[in-house]
């Protein structure tokens, strides 16, 4: 445990992708400093571990009042419970800076952990100690491996009453050797964590006291920063962030040389050229603030100020001999979705921002920041097709635009193919769930008619059932919220991208129909009424619906047209049941997720920042009609 590896991510990062320095120039490390990123599953506790490493390194005042997951700043993040952005901070033990990048545990983000393992020289590889390593646990284990990291298995949540610690740590050195691990990766240091109570042991029948355990562990395994004495500067642009003030932030890793405020520098840029610009402004992270500061050298993560248009992947050089370093590249985009201007009749009552120009320079901009998304050019000036690693991340971004003040049309995610030696081939995820026992026939039965192909079972005993499955992305769009109802919310689901496989064939995601609006004008209860026998109703009465929009999901296959506005004829008759109260169902109120997933593909969302409305592609009955008669001829 105690010894530190020769091939460090550093200088294995030097030595691969620098330009060779002058013989004779001397290496050094910084034993000051260690750079680490702490890496999980989704919901296994990494921001809340990261807490306490804060709490207990007096990154607060006494009197401060603190929030659970400070990391967690984004509405988003604290809204679904998650990490979606890598964040980094840093903290001070017995005299060595700790820089700790937060990642995301969520596999649609891998993005961002491939991006925040180029920053580290190894990670801290979290595990619950009663769900163990999972598909997100597979993925970032793989990656920090192909790049050489050293890892620390910190098995957390040891205070569960279902832990199961022992069988946890050789379930993560099957996976080690799954992996195809060499010997020295296998040999890793194992603490015992409880990221809630803030306590940390090396010995399972020891319980620790504070994180002490961990810290000492990070300054044995991780290795300090490599340089060599000399050598001109070299900074990778890993990640960006703005400041209302000194706008565009380069968050950059200094893998040689020193930087300093004001001194000018070579800007290395993706398309090769080379431009000279000034760092305006330089800032180190504190704890949970950006501190500015004068000078910053090799093994530092910087924010520089002063490049507008800087970008991931680039280098900041320095002026006299400028060698840039490689591109960052992340696994490619497994999913699709058209995104367009709202086109419906209500478009511009609710958002502020209606226009291509404006839609097209959001994708735009979101770019810059997201390596792992990609935005292609439709047959539409006003859509265009987001191309991402799966639905939430989707979802995310729509969310995020809808709060801004967009309005949108939404298209149903589409699987991104591949023609591989002539043949045509889809991406597979690999998923893993745990279900209570009595629901194991209904979820092998689900994922039966969603082409899914069973890898492993395991029964631990405790009434729970271990699932492992290689499933067609296609056929897990909308999946999570079906399979949720079939486990009354009890089971739980994970997956990850797993690769490409040849087309599975055809598969039937839906057996219901639409109810669609044959004409415009408020919903009434009258109408309702009458509808709700036949199919859930996803409008309440006095809903604006206009023709074309989804009010209902019929009970049968194929779409019905309905008028869901049509009211009751009143007379001079005194009829017998006139003041009967009508009782009508809750309508079914969809999420954004629970949209994307229950569309069919020839229909969309329309998003506005007060209002989600499923429609038809086409509005007009007979357009639509004429098109079905075209799919039906060419198939």
């Amino acid at each position: 445990m105690g010894g530190t590896p020769m091939n460090t991510a550093s200088s294995v990062l030097a030595a691969e992708h620098s330009l060779t320095f002058a013989d004779g120039l001397p290496s050094a490390v910084r034993s000051d400093l260690r750079n680490l990123a702490i890496v999980a599953h989704v919901d296994h506790g990494k921001t809340t571990l990261v807490d306490a490493l804060l709490r207990q390194s007096g990154a607060f005042r006494a009197n401060e009042q603190l929030t659970d997951r400070v990391m967690d700043s984004g509405d988003l993040e604290r809204e679904k419970g998650i990490t979606i952005l890598a964040k980094n901070t840093s903290l001070v033990w017995r005299g060595t800076t700790l820089n700790i990048v937060d990642t995301p545990g969520h596999a649609d983000f891998g993005g961002e952990v491939e991006r925040a393992l180029t920053m580290v020289d190894g990670i801290v590889l979290l595990v619950d100690a009663a769900e163990g390593p999972l598909p997100q646990t597979r993925f970032v284990l793989r990656k920090a491996l192909e790049r050489d990291l050293p890892v620390i298995l910190a098995v957390n949540k040891i205070d569960r009453p279902d832990a199961r610690v022992t069988a946890i740590v050789d379930d993560v050195y099957e996976l080690f050797m799954d992996l195809d691990a060499t010997d020295d990766q296998l040999d890793f240091p194992i603490v015992y964590c409880s990221g809630r109570e803030g306590t940390a042991t090396l010995d399972i029948d020891a319980p620790g006291s504070d994180l002490s355990a961990l810290c000492q562990t990070v300054l044995d395994t991780i290795p300090p920063p490599t340089y060599t004495e000399g050598a001109p500067l070299q900074a990778w642009v890993t990640n960006l962030d703005a400041n209302p003030y000194v706008g565009r932030l380069a968050l950059c890793r200094i893998v040689e040389g020193t930087i300093s405020k004001g001194q000018a520098a070579s800007w290395c840029r993706v398309d090769g050229s080379i431009d000279r610009v000034k760092i305006s402004e330089l800032f180190l992270t504190q704890h949970l603030i950006r501190v500015p500061v004068e000078h910053a050298r090799q093994g530092d993560i910087v924010a520089v100020a002063g490049i507008a248009d800087i970008t991931i992947g680039e280098t900041l050089a320095d002026p006299d001999d400028p060698r840039p370093l490689p591109l960052i590249t992340v696994d490619e985009p497994a999913l699709s979705m058209t995104i367009g201007i709202n086109t419906s009749p209500l478009a511009g009552r609710d958002g502020t921002k209606l226009t291509a120009r404006q839609v097209k320079n959001r994708l735009d901009s979101e770019l810059v920041g997201n390596v792992s998304l990609r935005v292609e050019p439709t047959d539409r000036p006003d859509a265009w097709e987001v191309q991402a690693r799966g639905e939430l991340q989707l979802a995310i971004l729509i969310e995020q635009m809808r709060r801004e003040g967009f309005e949108l049309t939404v298209g149903k995610p589409q699987v991104v193919t591949r023609e591989i030696e002539g043949r045509r081939h889809e991406p597979v995820e690999r998923v893993t769930i745990d279900v209570p026992e009595p629901h194991l026939g209904s979820v092998t039965q689900l994922l039966a008619g969603r082409k899914g192909r069973m890898t492993n079972m395991v029964n631990h005993g405790l009434g729970w059932v271990r699932l492992d499955y290689l499933v067609p992305a296609r056929g897990l769009i909308g999946f999570r919220n079906e399979f949720l109802t079939n486990t009354r919310g009890t089971g739980v689901l994970s997956q990850v991208f797993e690769g490409f496989e040849p087309w599975f064939g055809e598969i039937n995601l839906r057996n219901t129909g639409s109810l669609v609006g044959d004409r415009t004008g408020p919903a009434t209860t009258f109408a309702m009424m009458n509808l709700q026998d036949r199919a859930v109703m996803m409008v309440s009465p006095g809903t604006d619906v206009y023709q074309g929009m989804i009010v209902g999901e019929n009970s049968r296959v194929g779409d019905m047209d309905v008028n869901v506005a049509k009211e009751k004829k009143l007379t001079n008759m005194r009829q017998s049941a006139g003041d009967e109260t009508v009782k009508l169902s809750p309508p079914r109120l969809l999420s954004l997720e629970q949209a994307l997933g229950f569309i069919s593909p020839e229909e969309c969302i329309e998003v506005t920042p007060k209002h989600l409305r499923l429609r038809k592609v086409h509005l007009d009955p007979h357009v639509r009609a004429r098109s079905a008669r075209r799919a039906n001829a060419a198939t």
